[in-house]
């Protein structure tokens, strides 16, 4: 699961000149996961696909994971979400879990996981932009980013993988607005419970709402191959707990903008790694325009910073 957004974290620290921070072993280890493992889930998804449907392979991916973290979280004594913020989580989940990671595993199904997450970096822009509707002015910097990466964004829907599939660009585009929107709620509307209970509620809400949808759309799931079981598990343990626990750990130790690095880094790990083990194909068009797109998110952390 992607993390929290981006433009929120750096915004609570925009103010304060970012510390020097030596990178000890452990945030080594922790911006690897960030890096690594969040930038491979996107290739794991799309090995799990052979046998387990989009929103049933997400809905359950989700619900074990929420289910072990919230074990967790009582065993270390938190105490259980209220109930109003259970039914923040079961929106914000359904926005973020259901229709971001849904929409991502949807369109997977016939593009490829490369091409996908070079347009998923176009969320902080997306971000930005929402928090408008509370008054959160953008500065110069950050607008001059938003432009390029829109930019760069509309010359890869107009590459050759996403011009085969409209339905799949469709797909992902849904899912960065879903999780989007998600996001900014989260954060301004919606609170959720403190620390991991309330990253578990959400993963428990969204898994449900997934599970919903895989019945309506009438999913049926495959006795899985080797390879589909191993990338789910995969996902569940390394791209739902493991990762997600390294980026809390960033926050707490390093400068948001070390901790925000996945950004950029995420889309060039999918895409190199869609190409080495999935076979993928990426044009130099569409290796151009993923560029576009990450120097559009480099300008607006850059904006940001200095806002």
């Amino acid at each position: 699961m992607p993390p929290p957004s981006l433009p929120a974290v750096v915004m609570s620290t925009a103010s304060a000149p970012a510390p020097a921070v030596a990178l000890s072993p452990l945030l080594i280890a922790c911006l690897a996961a960030t890096w690594i493992i969040w930038g491979s889930t996107y290739l794991a998804i799309r090995f799990a696909l052979e046998s387990f449907p989009p929103f049933f392979g997400m809905g359950t991916r989700f619900l074990l994971a929420g289910a072990l973290l919230l074990g967790w979280a009582r065993w270390r004594g938190a105490a259980w979400p209220e109930r109003r913020q259970w039914w923040h989580a079961l929106i914000v989940g359904a926005l973020m879990v259901g229709g971001g990671m849904g929409g991502t595993a949807y369109a997977e199904q016939s593009v490829g996981s490369g091409l996908v997450v070079a347009f998923i970096a176009i969320i902080p822009l997306m971000i930005t932009l929402l928090n408008r509707l509370w008054g959160v002015r953008p500065a110069p910097g950050e607008l001059a980013g938003i432009a390029v990466g829109l930019c760069g964004v509309l010359l890869l829907t107009r590459g050759a993988g996403f011009a085969a599939s409209p339905v799949g660009l469709l797909a992902i585009v849904i899912a960065c607005l879903t999780w989007s929107l998600g996001s900014v709620l989260s954060q301004r509307r919606l609170p959720l419970a403190a620390g991991a209970m309330g990253f578990a509620s959400e993963m428990l809400g969204g898994g449900a709402v997934l599970l919903v949808l895989a019945a309506l759309s009438g999913e049926q799931p495959q006795w899985p191959t080797p390879l589909a079981a191993g990338a789910w598990l995969y996902l569940v343990v390394f791209g739902s707990l493991i990762a997600f626990n390294a980026y809390m750990m960033l926050l707490a130790l390093a400068p948001a903008g070390l901790a925000s690095s996945y950004t950029f880094v995420n889309p060039l790990i999918a895409m190199l790694l869609g190409v080495a083990l999935g076979g993928e194909t990426i044009t130099h068009y569409e290796w151009f325009a993923a560029g576009i797109i990450l120097t559009g998110v480099v300008l607006l952390l850059y904006g940001r910073r200095d806002h």
